[in-house]
């Protein structure tokens, strides 16, 4: 199946004929409502392939009615559109109305950062294993039966999913944050004066809407943490653990979801290096009215081996008064950038979008976040100078994410788009096209993809330079200056700085989406800046989405570095003396089958997205074996404990997948069979890995530290729900860990476990 060439039709206008926007407007209502019933579970996928709704392929059948491509009377389709004639929202359907309202007209709020309390607030205390204190259960959770109990918090209970080294790493902050429907915030803590803000008073209370003069978002049409916009922000340091206590809030009744989302939840710590417990593993998930205490221990890797007794100060963690405290690890393995979403089988690119997502800032003895202190250690990169680490004055998070509403301006989600769902407005951080205020100094900017299935391609619309400092949340070997960033895929973090000391008070300049779509399956072509500005793309979210007002000369004197010429930051860590103990090759494609029926652990939609594995360590070869839908009960890979494999994640068939392998971090080698194929803004430490079209990425990677189940799956969410993600897990990681591990089987009465449905073949 290729690509399409034409661009015709593939986003309807505000100016297109009055009768296709009616016949979309009527094709949106219907599919909304099939959309609801699934997302209810009143229907199954299985149940709209039996009555023709969908094709076996997974996409809506070019049915009068429900694709907008289709007239009702003549039920004739147009030559353009998705596959078989299926069509998402926004792609083909009416825009999303703007209610008058013109880019760059509001200020972009900064995050709102979480407020870090001491252990002892936190009632009841938290403990190694999952308490299982009973409460009374909402009977909307159980069939509408009354009288049962279930456990306050859905961790499953028992050793094997205790928090690992809970006495030796004993949490220190505590952070209790909910999932929650949307609501007004009254207590946006930016950590930043009104005047590193744009101007935003963070006293007046900020109602959920995506612009001033956008409608109010209706309760469960958003769902983010603690029910709040701007999203959320994690500061953390090593060496200092923090519990996070995550609270279900979403209604109990299934069907209060306007449409879409689902109200389990299993938090992902992208890509955090702890055990599985805290993972958010996609089958680890939990229930309204029950919390989950996640453990961050917030260590280096390789913290029993190297640097065991923490005597070098690059390994390190700022102590609050200008210097350093050690801690064990290696220094190379210093992180930096992650985020946290939601991770539910089946529902995470639902209920990402819906808003279950938030940023995590980690600091340590080279990235402090106080660019004064010169201790030969401190990299000294935008900041800040009032505390002695975190500060946010001049670092800025960024989270990019395109989205659709419908008429009446609620959030809007087309949940059939197998193949990616794109919108059509682009939003940073919760807000549609804003603008903020910079003085004439270097800026960090954080900037996360978290869109369903769109990749972005940013450079700025003068073209000048920006300086890459990091990839997926690690600084790089060195800075890269670069007019125009790589492509970046959904998950993928990018630091970069700009130096606005080039500008004068009063100038603006604007941050470009360069990357064209044509539909979600994968990114089209990367437009240059005068074209993506030139208003002639197709693509409604391609051209400026970020302005940048410079207000005025730095309040204080600009005491960072980050030249435009490349700097050295963290090295790799040099792998070359430990063994290759084993290669393993993945396949992602689109013809992948079932060959399990467990109706809890097992994908049984429509979506045909597959995992194939080659686990002999063998000869290479494109297809590894028959693609396999996901089963979280099945492992697929379970490389042992304290080994290096090498594993080539092989991509085809015309699609493009950025690639999340949980746990651990690795280093690519090759792309396509060589190292010359690698950019030097890839050639750090990452945990996301687009393949590109037809394309292949060699790394390697260490397993040690910690021990349980994982995930490796494409990060375009509508793929990896429907359903290319596999389960797998660290082979004798001693202790109380079996082989293999029973697969958790959440219900809100309780957590129960079962044996593997399948371990494939030479997967230990």
């Amino acid at each position: 199946m290729g690509r399409r060439d034409d661009k015709e039709g593939f986003w309807l206008s505000e100016n297109s004929d009055r009768r296709r926007i009616r016949d979309a407007e009527n094709a949106r209502r219907n599919r909304a409502e099939i959309n609801k019933a699934l997302s209810h579970g009143q229907v199954s996928r299985r149940d709209l392939v039996k009555w023709g709704l969908f094709t076996s392929a997974g996409i809506l059948s070019p049915i009068g009615g429900l694709s907008p491509f289709v007239r009702p009377m003549n039920a004739q389709t147009a030559s353009f559109g998705f596959g078989s004639g299926g069509s998402g929202i926004p792609t083909g359907l009416p825009s999303s109305p703007l209610f008058g309202v013109l880019p760059f007209t509001q200020p972009m709020p900064r995050f709102d950062v979480f407020h870090r309390n001491a252990v002892s607030t936190l009632s009841p205390a938290p403990q190694a294993q999952a308490n299982q204190t009973q409460q009374p259960l909402d009977p909307a959770l159980v069939g509408g039966q009354t009288g049962l109990t279930g456990p306050i918090e859905g961790r499953p209970p028992g050793a094997i999913w205790a928090h690992q080294r809970f006495t030796q790493n004993p949490p220190v902050i505590a952070i209790d944050a909910s999932t929650s429907p949307a609501t007004t915030n009254t207590t946006y803590n930016p950590q930043v004066p009104s005047s590193l803000n744009s101007g935003i008073n963070q006293a007046t209370p900020i109602p959920l809407k995506f612009h001033p003069s956008m409608p109010t978002q209706q309760p469960n049409s958003v769902w983010t943490f603690n029910g709040t916009i701007p999203p959320k922000l994690m500061l953390g340091r090593y060496g200092e653990a923090i519990l996070f206590r995550h609270h279900n809030r979403l209604p109990a009744d299934v069907t209060q979801n306007n449409g879409f989302g689902r109200n389990t939840l299993s938090t992902h710590e992208h890509n955090g290096h702890h055990g599985a417990e805290n993972d958010g593993f996609t089958g680890a998930y939990f229930f309204p009215n029950q919390f989950y205490d996640y453990h961050y221990p917030i260590v280096l890797a390789g913290f029993t081996t190297i640097n065991a007794t923490a005597t070098d100060p690059r390994a390190g963690s700022p102590n609050g008064s200008g210097g350093i405290n050690k801690v064990p690890g290696d220094w190379h393995e210093t992180m930096s950038t992650h985020w946290f979403h939601d991770h539910m089988f089946s529902f995470t690119a639902q209920n990402v979008y819906k808003g279950d997502a938030g940023m995590f800032n980690i600091y340590s003895s080279l990235d402090r976040g106080n660019e004064a202190i010169n201790d030969g250690v401190n990299l000294r990169l935008p900041s800040g100078t009032t505390l002695d680490w975190g500060n946010l004055d001049y670092d800025v998070n960024l989270m990019f994410s395109d989205k659709a509403w419908d008429a009446n301006g609620q959030l809007n989600m087309d949940i059939f788009q197998f193949d990616g769902f794109l919108g059509d407005r682009m939003t940073v951080n919760l807000a549609y096209k804003p603008f903020f205020q910079v003085e004439r100094r270097k800026y960090r900017f954080r900037l996360l993809n978290a869109s369903v299935s769109r990749f972005f391609v940013f450079a700025l619309s003068d073209s000048s330079i920006m300086v890459q400092i990091a990839n997926d949340g690690n600084l790089l070997p060195q800075t890269v200056p670069l007019h125009q960033l790589d492509q970046q895929g959904i998950a993928e973090r990018y630091d970069i700085v700009i130096d606005f000391s080039r500008y004068t008070i009063g100038q603006t300049v604007d941050l470009v989406n360069l990357q064209e779509h044509r539909d979600g399956k994968g990114p089209g072509q990367i437009l240059t800046v005068s074209g993506a500005l030139s208003g002639q793309s197709s693509d409604p979210a391609v051209g400026a989405c970020l302005r940048f007002q410079v207000v005025r000369d730095p309040v204080v004197p600009d005491q960072s570095i980050c030249p435009n010429t490349p700097i050295t930051l963290i090295p790799n860590p040099d792998l070359s003396a430990i063994p290759v103990t084993r290669e393993r090759l993945f396949t992602f494609d689109d013809r992948a089958s079932q060959n399990n029926n467990d109706p809890v652990t097992s994908y049984t939609g429509g979506g045909n997205w597959g995992i194939a594995t080659d686990n002999t360590g063998g000869s290479r070869n494109r297809t590894g074996g028959s693609a396999l839908k996901a089963d979280f009960g099945r492992i697929s890979s379970a490389p042992k404990f304290g080994t290096r494999e090498t594993w080539t994640l092989q991509g085809g068939f015309n699609w493009d997948h950025p690639i999340h392998i949980h746990f651990e971090e690795g280093q690519i080698l090759a792309r396509n069979g060589s190292l010359s194929n690698v950019p030097q803004a890839e050639r750090g430490r990452k945990d996301v890995y687009r393949l590109k079209e037809n394309g292949s990425v060699t790394i390697t990677m260490q397993f040690r530290d910690w021990g349980g189940m994982f995930m490796e799956h494409c990060h375009n969410t509508m793929h990896e729900d429907n359903a290319m993600l596999l389960r797998w897990e660290i082979n004798a990681a001693g202790g109380v860990f079996l082989n293999p591990l029973p697969t958790p089987i959440p219900k809100p009465t309780g957590v129960t476990f079962q044996a593997p449905d399948e371990i494939l073949t030479n997967a230990f």
